[in-house]
């Protein structure tokens, strides 16, 4: 589990809430449960270091708040229109009981034990995150999907995802797939010229410049000399 220091705020105006953001915080609100809403400020630093982690938003985080801790679940980050730096997180108060929809992230291990994956299968992921209905406290940090022994054409289902029995998918009335092993797409090389209509392009130019020169006619190069020489007084009058 997450830890972040925090510190209450008690901002009135835009000018304090502004002046909060460039000394290098970002303000934030805890809410939920019996108890007021809560103002804190956090380290921005820190904040977009868990960001940058896949699962954030289905983390708990201990939030220390004047010598007290605080478990809470990040609900929704908000960002500058301009340079996408974090401006704002509400929190969500960890407690007994209290159930919440989350989108947990679908982790994939073993991939090298996948027979399949070794011969060229293509792993097809349908969900990346799957939507569950859970106790605040039972959060699962990922849904784990072992490709050990999956060949292609086999698929992994929500049925086959073991999940705590106070834990459950908010998709109701199907077994909806996560991820399936497809076979390889095997691409079409491009046709390349047959080799005898090339060898008769070469051949028909040797005899054009054949014929030409029995005629008597100058190659084109010295015809471009030419015209180039004929240009020379014109350039010389100038």
């Amino acid at each position: 589990m997450n830890s972040l220091d925090a510190n209450i705020r008690d901002n009135k105006t835009k000018g304090q809430l502004n002046a909060i953001r460039e000394n290098g915080a970002v303000p934030a609100i805890i809410y939920g449960g019996k108890d007021d809403n809560q103002k804190i400020s956090i380290s921005k630093k820190i904040l977009k270091t868990l960001i940058e982690k896949e699962n954030f938003l289905s983390s708990i985080i201990t939030l220390n708040i004047d010598g007290k801790t605080q478990n809470a679940l990040p609900r929704e980050v908000k960002y500058h229109i301009l340079s996408d730096e974090p401006t704002h997180v509400d929190f969500l108060r960890v407690l007994p009981g209290l159930k919440i929809k989350i989108e947990v992230p679908v982790n994939f291990i073993n991939q090298e034990k996948s027979p399949g994956l070794k011969r060229g299968g293509v792993l097809n992921i349908v969900r990346r995150k799957v939507e569950l209905k859970c106790p605040s406290e039972k959060i699962p940090e990922s849904i784990t999907l072992d490709l050990d022994g999956i060949d292609i054409g086999e698929s992994f289902k929500i049925s086959s995802v073991k999940l705590d029995p106070e834990v459950t998918p908010t998709i109701q009335g199907r077994d909806f797939v996560i991820a399936t092993l497809a076979a390889p797409t095997v691409m079409k090389e491009p046709e390349k010229p047959a080799e005898a209509e090339t060898a008769e392009g070469a051949e028909g130019a040797e005899g054009a410049e054949a014929a030409a020169a029995a005629e008597g006619e100058k190659p084109t190069a010295e015809g471009d000399e030419k015209k180039t020489a004929d240009k020379k007084p014109a350039e010389e009058k100038k």
